[in-house]
C-alpha cells in the first residue's frame, strides 16, 4: 500500500486522467474530490465488497446449476 500525506487543497494524480484532491479534513472525516473520466466507475469500499460477494455467489450458483443441468441431460440421453 502506498501511503501519502496531503493537506486540504493538495492533490495527487493516478496516471494522466485521474486527479484526487483533499477538499477538507474535519476530525476523522476526509472529504475528497475526484476528477475522473466519465466511463470510470467508483464505489465506496463497503458497496464494492458487497458487489464482489454477490458476483461470487452468483458464479457458485451458476456452476451448481450447470452441474444439475448436465445430470438432467445425461439422464435424458440414457432413456
Amino acid at each position: 500500500m502506498l501511503i501519502l500525506t496531503r493537506r486540504p487543497g493538495e492533490a495527487l494524480y493516478l496516471d494522466d486522467n485521474i486527479k484526487i484532491t483533499v477538499l477538507s479534513v474535519q476530525g476523522r472525516q476526509v472529504k475528497l474530490g475526484l476528477e475522473i473520466p466519465a466511463e470510470t466507475t467508483v464505489y465506496r469500499e463497503e458497496v464494492y465488497l458487497k458487489i464482489k460477494e454477490q458476483n461470487r455467489l452468483a458464479l457458485e450458483n451458476t456452476e451448481q446449476d450447470l452441474l444439475a443441468a448436465t445430470e438432467l441431460w445425461q439422464k435424458k440421453e440414457k432413456k
